[in-house]
């Protein structure tokens, strides 16, 4: 199975491999496993002659890499965005964090498949059709940064980037057993394009088999860039220093129940239990309790937010194709968002976002008697194609169905909590994640890395990939 970028970074500054040998292995893995569909854009020549040429000073100097093709922008790089009404656009511009991975030393063998603007928790756009989960082809890897997911879950790739709004990392993570840290809000810039996404719901990050990965990448995009709006607070030091150091005896809150309704899978439930009785084993203070916040009041301010961002897209689209967008060249859930977003009012939209704000100062409460909230990451096992990604009428009764799924992922939306999945265990074969919350990226870090050493899923892959 192919190593962690940490390991082939490694690899590359002792000597032992050279950087064409690593892109050409990647390039050859993804080439024979076309049939997972998680490229929508090959960079293979591209990768070849960066690989070739003197290496950047960077931590994951000669590295192949893959990018979410939904807020990775490249110049002179063909962005889709998962859209038919894009199938012809071009990037013009580079996005800071592609900047980031690339002064890393990464380099770029392509871009991977999303749902259309990252609106669903599936990876199925009618451009490019869906993405297959290498652990069993008829069930979603999730999304919107599914392909991502399913190309590091099948060992094609080391790492890929992702992004998360409601879940786009952490869902997509647990659909296919793997890492997924959703960072704290504004940890990363938006630049050039943006100061925000989604009215500070989405922030980026990355998609990984190991926790070290996960660090050391985020200590890649980590910083701000000049005139970002709201920089976070520095960490104390490098995220990779806080993979094995003590995180001390921590207050950790065990989820009694999901915060939005729905009920989980037992046997989901199961595995969050078993790793609360871990961390009880490691030492932690585990204690079983709910969040005090207004449900419905968070899902109806991210339903308006997510309507009026594509509301924005839409307009944006007018301009960037000199015309209005055909019925079939946006999936029907985009319609049915963008159309709700147009008839909502400036005072819709600005009330949506207190309320966010006003139940997430609620939902803070919760950490004067906890360091970390633990839960299943999802409510029920990988989903079969269709079941996330549908329109149900209205974008309220679409994220009904949504949360119902993916559990609590969206409260570390809401409130702007890093959140991450961990892989901690399987049910019928299949992955089952468990989701941790706290106020900081390294508390988290320090206890995930406790975790993958307690219940280690290294040697974890889907059938037929071990060996790729």
């Amino acid at each position: 199975m192919v190593k962690d970028v940490t390991e082939q970074a490694a690899l590359v500054r002792r000597g032992d491999v050279s950087a064409l040998e690593l892109v050409d292995a990647a390039i050859a893995r993804l080439a024979e496993k076309r049939e997972l569909n998680v490229l929508v854009h090959e960079q293979f020549e591209a990768a070849r002659a960066e690989a070739a040429r003197p290496l950047r000073d960077g931590p994951l100097a000669g590295v192949p890499f893959l990018l979410k093709d939904l807020g990775q922008a490249q110049a002179g790089v063909p962005e889709r965005m998962g859209s038919r009404a894009l199938r012809d656009h071009v990037a013009a511009e580079t996005a800071w964090t592609v900047e980031r991975y690339l002064a890393a030393g990464l380099i770029i063998c392509g871009r991977t498949n999303t749902a259309e603007f990252g609106n669903h928790c599936a990876t199925e756009p009618a451009l490019f059709g869906r993405t297959l989960n290498p652990w069993r082809p008829e069930l979603s890897p999730g999304g919107s940064s599914g392909g991502s997911a399913a190309a590091v879950a099948a060992g094609l790739i080391g790492a890929a980037s992702g992004s998360d709004g409601t879940g786009s990392i952490r869902m997509p993570a647990a659909c296919c057993g793997l890492v997924g840290l959703k960072p704290r809000r504004a940890r990363s810039s938006f630049a050039p394009s943006a100061g925000v996404a989604l009215d500070g719901l989405s922030t980026t990050h990355a998609l990984t088999r190991s926790v070290r990965d996960t660090a050391l990448l985020l200590d890649v995009i980590a910083g701000s860039a000049p005139g970002d709006p709201f920089p976070p607070p520095p960490p104390a030091r490098p995220f990779v220093q806080e993979v094995g150091a003590d995180p001390g005896r921590l207050r950790v809150l065990r989820l009694e129940e999901p915060p939005f309704p729905g009920t989980p899978d037992p046997r989901v439930q199961a595995v969050a239990d078993h790793a609360a009785r871990t961390l009880e084993d490691l030492g932690h203070h585990v204690v079983s309790g709910v969040l005090s916040f207004d449900p419905e009041v968070v899902r109806r301010a991210i339903s308006v937010i997510h309507a009026v961002d594509n509301a924005a897209t839409f307009t944006w689209l007018l301009e960037e194709l000199g015309r209005r967008p055909e019925p079939d060249e946006l999936d029907p859930v985009t319609w049915d968002m963008l159309n709700e977003g147009l008839e909502l009012t400036a005072l819709d939209h600005i009330s949506a976002i207190d309320d966010l704000h006003a139940q997430a100062r609620r939902l803070a409460s919760v950490f004067a008697s906890a360091d970390i909230l633990l839960c299943p990451t999802l409510n029920v096992l990988p989903p079969p194609p269709g079941a996330l990604s549908s329109s149900r009428g209205s974008v309220d009764a679409f994220f009904d169905v949504e949360f119902a799924s993916t559990g609590a992922t969206a409260v570390a939306n809401a409130t702007g909590w890093p959140a991450i999945t961990l892989p901690l265990g399987e049910v019928d074969g299949l992955p089952v994640g468990v989701q941790m919350m706290a106020l900081e990226e390294a508390v988290l870090l320090r206890v995930a890395a406790q975790l993958e050493e307690a219940v280690p899923w290294a040697d974890r892959h889907p059938n037929g990939f071990a060996d790729v």
